[in-house]
């Protein structure tokens, strides 16, 4: 059974006999068409989600198809167009189809030709469609991964989208909780693995008295003799997918050894198995920054990308949205209003150093949700270590951030919110470097 979405078309043509004419056409092909007898009734209709095709005359009155396929290139560069034209348009028509246009036919044309050039652009247009779906995807399974606006946020991104889509191995250095587990599993999301098993082993897995035995399984005949159970190891579970490999310090050096075979060999070896197994592995590891190489010698043996994480101290910037996203998905999860962030909590957000980095941070917005706030028990955490000037530049960037959400961006609003002349409302914006386009 064929479950193809229908095609669709919007057809623009301002002869009714013939714009009829066409509609029945191919609507008895199965096409799901809507028509319109101008260009600008077309463009108040569509926008750059329609999925189908736009089949338009060039010759109109008012706006001729010429201008329609323009306008319609700024709404969404990437929507098919297949141009109808006479025979003294046909310059014209390869003129628009040198800057865009799928296709263009003369008039009189066959319902065939007419059929055949929708389909290929309906294919074409789904195509653009499911790549834009999966960018969108990319982008927020990123930025999910490293929320932010600073610019060591935005190299993050780029970089782990970029190197999700090659097959290579990645080391994640950093300190603890900057976010490395969800980089990895941000990378196996962002690639072709993607629908394969992502297996994650910790320091409790490595740690662990079985560690071999759960990391690398027990063959079925050695499992017979020895009166235990066979069982598939974490490792050779991920075989086709991604093994994120985290804390691996925490290894015993036998453990260790073991771990170090199968990154170079790609090969596992369960307990009492007499012959190895080749598997299709992609590997990330991740180490704190302050490992010593001893300590931690996998790393350098993956030939792979490695990607440094900054503490949170490091892009301050960034702090403000993190919390209030934090504060957003802990009252999810707990099914709690989310509370309105005060004076208090800002300083105290603001002020603070965050050695715990994003875990810390997320600990806070967790106990802020539950009413449990200790900043308003800790006024001495509120002086830090950095001069009042920078901690009130700071304050007040939340301050304008808080407002242009507020105001959906409209700086006449944001001016009278604040209270605040327009020159300085705009001096401060292009000083934190606040686009109001952004919040709209």
């Amino acid at each position: 059974m064929n479950t193809a979405l229908p095609l669709q078309v919007a057809l623009v043509e301002d002869d009714p006999p013939l714009r009829y004419a066409t509609l029945q056409a191919l609507r008895l092909e199965g096409v799901e068409v809507i028509a319109f007898p101008d260009a600008r009734a077309a463009l108040g209709w569509l926008d750059a989600d329609y999925p189908g095709v736009v089949v338009s005359d060039v010759r109109m009155p008012g706006m001729d198809g010429i201008a329609f396929f323009a306008a319609l290139r700024e709404i969404d560069a990437d929507l098919p167009v297949i141009l109808t034209t006479g025979h003294g348009d046909i310059a014209m028509a390869v003129d628009a189809m040198k800057n865009g246009a799928a296709d263009f036919l003369t008039k009189p044309y066959a319902s065939a030709d007419l059929i055949r050039a929708v389909r290929g652009a309906s294919e074409r247009r789904a195509l653009a469609l499911e790549n834009r779906r999966l960018r969108a995807e990319a982008g927020r399974s990123a930025g999910s991964a490293i929320p932010g606006t600073s610019p060591a946020a935005e190299r993050l991104r780029a970089v782990i989208e970029g190197v999700a889509r090659s097959e290579i191995d990645v080391v994640l250095t950093g300190p603890h909780g900057t976010g490395k587990s969800h980089a990895a599993q941000a990378i196996h999301d962002l690639s072709p693995r993607r629908a394969r098993p992502f297996i994650a082993v910790d320091a409790g897995v490595l740690a662990h008295e079985d560690a071999e035995l759960l990391l690398f399984g027990r063959d079925p005949a050695a499992g017979a003799a020895g009166g235990g159970l066979s069982r598939t190891g974490l490792v050779e579970r991920a075989n086709g997918g991604t093994l994120f490999l985290d804390a691996i310090a925490a290894a015993s050096p036998v453990l260790t050894a073991r771990l170090l075979a199968l990154v170079e060999t790609r090969q596992v070896l369960p307990i009492g198995a007499s012959h190895a197994r080749r598997l299709n592995l992609r590997i990330i590891i991740a180490r704190l920054g302050d490992d010593a190489g001893q300590r931690d010698p996998l790393w350098h043996r993956l030939g792979a990308v490695q990607i440094a994480f900054p503490a949170l101290s490091e892009r301050r910037e960034d702090v403000p949205e993190i919390f209030r996203l934090f504060v957003s998905r802990h009252a999810r999860a707990l099914d709690l209003p989310a509370p309105a962030i005060g004076e208090a909590q800002w300083s105290h957000v603001l002020s603070h150093d965050w050695p715990g980095n994003l875990h810390e941070l997320s600990g806070y917005a967790r106990a802020f949700v539950l009413g449990l706030d200790p900043a308003g028990v800790q006024p001495h955490a509120m002086a830090g270590q950095r001069p009042l000037q920078q901690i009130v530049a700071e304050f007040e960037r939340t301050v304008l951030e808080d407002a242009l959400r507020q105001c959906g961006g409209d700086v006449a609003r944001l001016q009278a919110m604040l209270q605040t002349p327009r020159k300085t409302i705009y001096d401060k914006l292009a000083k934190y470097d606040l686009k109001p386009s952004r919040y709209r």
